[in-house]
């Protein structure tokens, strides 16, 4: 069904109130529910699958690290003190990880991005690392302007050295790198699809899909991407927040276009199908070259929200019909690079 959760004063940007609704939802230790697009997997089945192949990073030849959950870690980057949250599984006898690097939204913060997806306990259960890295700035956020492609552009900096990190100290399987996030982390994370495909093997941008011009990833990529009709951030068919929105078109512009241009740029059909997955969601998929994938989940009457996440990630209607989390890596784990 489609709830409304809770919404913050101006622009949909959570600020002083949500502190509240972090510490209770921390007490109070809510989840999410809902459907999740394919049946969840065992940590001991994702690490038997995933050994086949696997590319295994610096750090598989130290001792086995400690499991943490959302550990403050810190890295230098131009000079800069960047910081993240990590959360990594039990230990299963050293064989190597995945990884799901997290973006939050603008002003969200790393901490709040972990709260609303719930990507540790989906890490801690199926055996994959999780990093929450944090922006820069006042609101903090993300460097997402296309001019910066090919230019310094700090963030993406920041992302190579993060993932250096990870492989040095941490037992991570360099083929199975992945990228999401939200809002200004979905703008972020199509950026990455655009710059770091030598790194990352798949992405998911929810509420703000974009095709970043220029974009010239050097091979077709795996995007899933994740977006309301009724988003009055991001608006689904392009236009002004706090404007009456056009009426919706599912095949229009804006968000849905931004897919369509991704499903061009990997060599995909243009042709697409839509499958309603339930009452509020249409699933929208194409028939793309091996190794790459273009899926779009279109939350009817949705607004500016992470899907089944207990926390109104923006503004406006979350779905419960659909776990977002649960999709993602259901969706990450089928890739990998080098696999073509």
């Amino acid at each position: 069904m489609l709830c409304f959760a809770a919404v913050a004063a101006h622009a949909g940007r959570r600020l002083g109130l949500i502190a509240v609704v972090i510490l209770s939802i921390v007490a109070g230790a809510c989840s999410s529910s809902g459907a999740s697009g394919s049946p969840p997997t065992t940590k001991a089945a994702e690490t038997a699958a995933g050994a086949v192949g696997s590319v295994p990073s610096a750090g598989c030849s130290l001792p086995p690290a400690t499991s943490v959950t959302q550990r403050l870690q810190m890295i230098p980057v131009d000079g800069v003190k960047r910081l993240y949250l990590l959360t990594t599984p039990p230990t299963d006898k050293g064989a190597p990880l995945p990884v799901v690097i997290d973006l939050h939204g603008l002003s969200e913060g790393a901490e709040l991005e972990a709260i609303t997806t719930q990507f540790s306990p989906k890490a801690r259960a199926n055996g994959f690392i999780v990093a929450f890295p944090q922006g820069t700035g006042s609101p903090v956020g993300w460097d997402v302007d296309p001019a910066t492609i090919g230019h310094p552009n700090l963030d993406v900096t920041f992302m190579n050295a993060l993932l250096d990190k990870l492989e040095a100290q941490l037992c991570v399987d360099e083929s199975r790198i992945y990228a999401t996030g939200l809002s200004d982390g979905a703008l972020f994370t199509s950026l990455l699809a655009c710059t770091m495909t030598n790194r990352f093997a798949a992405f998911a941008p929810v509420a703000g899909v974009v095709m970043p011009v220029p974009c010239n990833p050097g091979r077709p990529v795996p995007i899933l991407a994740f977006h309301g009709t009724a988003d009055p951030i991001l608006p689904f068919n392009g236009g002004t927040p706090g404007t009456t929105p056009p009426p919706v078109d599912l095949r229009g512009t804006g968000y849905p276009a931004n897919v369509q241009a991704w499903a061009e740029k990997d060599g995909c059909n243009p042709s697409s199908t839509d499958t309603q997955v339930s009452p509020h969601v249409i699933l929208r998929t194409y028939s793309c070259p091996p190794g790459a994938a273009v899926e779009f989940y279109i939350v009817l009457g949705g607004g500016h929200a992470w899907p089944g996440s207990t926390i109104s990630a923006m503004n406006g209607p979350s779905t419960f019909e659909i776990n977002a989390t649960d999709v993602i890596w259901n969706f990450f784990r089928k890739y990998r690079l080098g696999s073509t």
